[in-house]
């Protein structure tokens, strides 16, 4: 058992603090915008298409756009659309948090479609690279989870639960750092298997990434405690259930689709 006793903040120099959240996404995007271009050499080096790897860099502008903008929307139509109905103004407030993992991928597959068609780049190319590098960034998200205390687990008597005094006395599954394996470690070593062996395909990564992610957040969200605004859904799944069934739905969809046109 271990008492969570971490502090969000790693430094607090009075007028400005630095959050384990914030660089949460800045080792994301700066990992995964460096491995990215390595996996750019290596899809090129296996297809035919050109690609000028400053356009990635350009690729990263835009996705940090649609992950902010899609996370939002995608937080206030999933979690908390009557309360921010209710209190408009609230809804720029996304420092006080109140983002969604479902919405921000909403928003990533809305803006590479824009981007590839800008720059006449196959879509499910880009898709598949950012797949790859994606679970770095929910690998980190998910561990900041974890220092901040929030998203925790259900009640527990596992060896291994930890206390959140912030919240209660219980001892609670370590939810974060069971999506941060899964999501994160596992489903990059699947995903980047699938890129470096031999017989790589456009749009393999892609729908690798619905189906794994959606399976692996299902059963994470069986030791997780449900958001408390929403509950679970008919007494049943959670919110996060029920939008990873229809990522599994949707990559089953396109892997169907890829197998019919082979």
């Amino acid at each position: 058992m271990y008492t969570h006793n971490l502090d969000p903040v790693l430094v607090d120099f009075g007028f400005i603090a630095i959050r384990w959240y914030s660089l949460s996404y800045i080792f994301g995007i700066l990992i995964g915008w460096w491995l990215g271009k390595k996996i750019i050499i290596q899809i090129l080096s296996k297809t035919d298409l050109k690609f000028k790897l400053s356009d990635f860099d350009d690729l990263i502008s835009h996705l940090i756009i649609s992950i902010i903008i899609g996370g939002r929307i995608g937080y206030i139509i999933f979690y908390n659309f009557e309360y921010y109905i209710a209190n408009p103004l609230d809804v720029i407030k996304v420092w006080e948090g109140g983002m969604s993992f479902h919405g921000a991928l909403i928003g990533v597959i809305f803006g590479t479609y824009l981007f590839s068609k800008k720059k006449k780049i196959t879509t499910f190319f880009m898709l598949d690279v950012i797949a790859c590098v994606s679970p770095i960034g929910i690998f980190f998200g998910r561990i900041a989870n974890f220092i901040n205390a929030e998203l925790v687990g259900k009640t527990t008597e596992v060896a291994w639960g930890v206390i959140f005094p912030s919240i209660d006395m219980f001892r609670r599954h370590p939810s974060q750092l069971y999506e941060a394996i899964l999501e994160g470690i596992v489903l990059f070593l699947i995903l980047n298997f699938s890129v470096f062996k031999q017989k790589y395909k456009i749009g393999t990564c892609s729908y690798l990434f619905l189906i794994y992610y959606g399976i692996f957040r299902i059963f994470s969200e069986f030791f997780r405690e449900p958001d408390v605004q929403v509950g679970y859904v008919f007494d049943l799944l959670s919110m996060g259930s029920i939008l990873s069934i229809f990522m599994i739905l949707s990559g089953l969809i396109i892997l169907g689709i890829f197998k019919k046109n082979e």
